[in-house]
């Protein structure tokens, strides 16, 4: 349930038009003329980048200098682009500054300030930490119900929806580990693994939202609501992937599956007698307040702090509450099963 998309709507709407329409940014012709300068001769005012490789009399060595950085200074290091745009960026950005204007974005992102070589590192933290609240959660529910509760003579566990939300930790911590390497180096690779990710993550919560909300617990009547499901988030992630990375189409995807799966735990939330459901409302509201966080974006305080990293860090205390609920709902269903039993 909780997820990079579902918490925010709004989110996949605002970050589809930003990757599709060009920046303000990036349209400017003084950042234009100082990227393209960079691009010839390595350099931006006194600052040169050793990674980029030129002879005594400027001509580029053994082919354009944008092929040749070796495969190990692609990832660990910001390559000659990268940094002809980064510090053309910081550049204009003080000379705006001085003039009174506001930032703007540049490639669809706001001008943040790199610490350490990583982009956005206040998103990594908040992201690392969504992903060790996930590992705790997941890891206090595995304690719970292997070590706490009662188990079957088999060993196996009451709660009927255990593996389902074993499989939900995986894919949750799985998301959000790619999340913090995208926003510490927003390359195609990692915006792949990040995007795909998260639909993956997406579309299990939404299968696993329908079967526990409708309490469904024959395997036949879960391969019926699971597989045009699962056949769907797998084909839309082999599109991405393979055909074209369109942000439109995923974006109206995203949406889609984010606002059936919203309504399907807000109505679980009001009907059912469960005695933790007020934890459920909690992350429901939460997650929707939250969302104001992405429809007011503004431009990252200090160069650090923007609205997405802030979203970032609400979803740290609603990931706790959310493991706290289905902790409890393990405790509910073992007590009402074992009471049935007798």
């Amino acid at each position: 349930m909780l997820n990079k998309y579902w918490i925010a709507l709004l989110v996949v709407v605002l970050w589809g038009v930003g990757c599709i329409d060009a920046s303000a940014g990036d349209a400017d012709p003084r950042y234009r003329v100082c990227v393209r300068q960079c691009e010839e001769t390595g350099c931006v005012g006194e600052r040169c980048f050793p990674h980029c490789k030129f002879s005594s009399d400027g001509v580029s060595v053994n082919g354009p200098w944008y092929m040749q950085e070796p495969l190990y200074l692609r990832w660990k290091q910001w390559d000659c682009q990268s940094d002809c745009r980064y510090n053309c960026m910081v550049d204009r950005e003080k000379e705006r500054e001085a003039l009174g204007y506001p930032p703007v974005k540049y490639h669809g992102k706001w001008p943040f300030k790199r610490v350490y070589g990583i982009q956005e590192p206040v998103s990594v933290v908040f992201s690392a930490l969504n992903l060790a609240m996930h590992f705790h959660g997941w890891l206090s529910f595995f304690i719970l119900l292997y070590y706490k509760l009662p188990l079957k003579q088999d060993k196996k566990t009451y709660y009927e929806f255990s593996g389902l939300w074993h499989i939900y930790g995986l894919l949750a911590m799985n998301s959000w580990f790619w999340s913090a390497v995208f926003h510490s180096r927003d390359v195609d690779l990692t915006e792949r693994l990040d995007y795909s990710s998260a639909v993956a993550l997406l579309g299990y919560s939404l299968i696993l939202g329908i079967l526990r909300s409708f309490n469904i617990r024959d395997e036949a009547a879960r391969v019926m609501v699971s597989a045009p499901l699962l056949a769907f988030v797998t084909t839309h992630i082999l599109y991405l992937n393979n055909y074209k990375f369109d942000y439109g189409w995923n974006m109206i995807v995203c949406v889609a599956m984010g606002v059936v799966q919203l309504v399907i735990w807000a109505v679980f939330a009001g009907v059912t007698r469960h005695p933790s459901r007020w934890k459920l409302w909690v992350v429901v509201v939460g997650g929707a307040l939250a969302m104001l966080l992405e429809i007011y974006d503004f431009p990252p305080y200090k160069d650090l702090v923007d609205a997405h990293a802030l979203w970032h860090a609400t979803t740290i205390p609603l990931t706790y509450l959310w493991w706290s609920f289905i902790r409890d709902d393990a405790e509910f269903r073992t007590s009402h099963l074992l009471k049935k039993a007798k």
